[in-house]
């Protein structure tokens, strides 16, 4: 009796034994959610292409906040941001977070906003460099009509911006900052509306220093925001939004940003 006591002893710690080891393997303490995102096309400073050990990569100040999250939140990793896309199909494709877009009440039925902006950008004008314009405000532009087409991106939300001030021109067909340069020295448009940082990189990545200046007079100011997926798990939301509220406090997204200043 005492000897099958002792093997039903034996039997159920070894049954418990089992059942800690499984759970251990199935249940890693370091566990990671692994959140989709892609590098958006010409878009810098939010996305840049560097060289990494001699290879090319994918930098930028999104880059740099998405590593900042994962530094203050273990539980988070950002994947895909070395994939290049265009915005139209980032935002139409499979993924968990965007970084650095502008706020809409379109953008916002389809994704929850960060409250606390990443970045902060001033958008500029850019001329022909034979082109004597000056501008002081948005009624200078009105007053040129059909001579005042301002060129942007399409499916950029700053379209919407330029087209909610009234009387403007607008010609957001091109795609790329780089074919909207094109178009301005083919005097397709007067001008070209683009954010800086971002607007003297894309002018120095075409080959265009010397043709192209800038109007020194700061047009819009605004703020880009990281948005989630509203399927993304409550949790993982809870720690994106927890980690970009405590780089702000620290004064970290400032730093990251800085460097990118044009």
């Amino acid at each position: 009796m005492a000897a099958f006591a002792l093997m039903s002893i034996k039997g159920t710690r070894c049954f418990i034994l089992c059942m800690a080891s499984l759970l251990f393997f199935a249940c890693p303490v370091n566990a990671q959610s692994l959140i989709r995102i892609a590098a958006q096309e010409a878009s810098a400073p939010k996305f840049i292409p560097i060289l990494q050990d001699g290879k090319p990569a994918v930098g930028g100040v999104c880059v740099d906040i998405m590593r900042a999250i994962e530094a203050v939140e273990p539980g988070i990793k950002f994947v895909g941001d070395q994939n290049w896309l265009p915005l139209v199909r980032i935002l139409g494709g499979p993924v968990d977070a965007i970084c650095g877009i502008l706020h809409t009440k379109e953008r916002a039925q389809l994704y929850d906003y960060i409250d606390t902006p990443v970045i902060s950008v001033n958008y500029l004008l850019a001329v022909r460099a034979d082109d004597d314009i000056q501008v002081s405000g948005w009624d200078d532009i009105r007053k040129l009509g059909k001579d005042g087409i301002i060129l942007s991106m399409h499916n950029y939300a700053i379209n919407e911006r330029l087209k909610s001030l009234g009387g403007l021109q607008v010609d957001s067909s091109a795609v790329s900052s780089k074919s909207n340069l094109n178009k301005l020295l083919a005097r397709r448009g007067r001008f070209y509306c683009h954010r800086s940082p971002g607007i003297v990189a894309e002018i120095r990545q075409a080959g265009l220093e010397g043709q192209i200046r800038l109007l020194p007079k700061v047009m819009l100011k605004d703020e880009l925001y990281m948005v989630l997926s509203k399927t993304l798990a409550v949790e993982d939301a809870r720690k994106i939004r927890a980690a970009i509220i405590l780089l702000e406090r620290q004064g970290t997204l400032a730093k990251l940003f800085e460097k990118y200043q044009e």
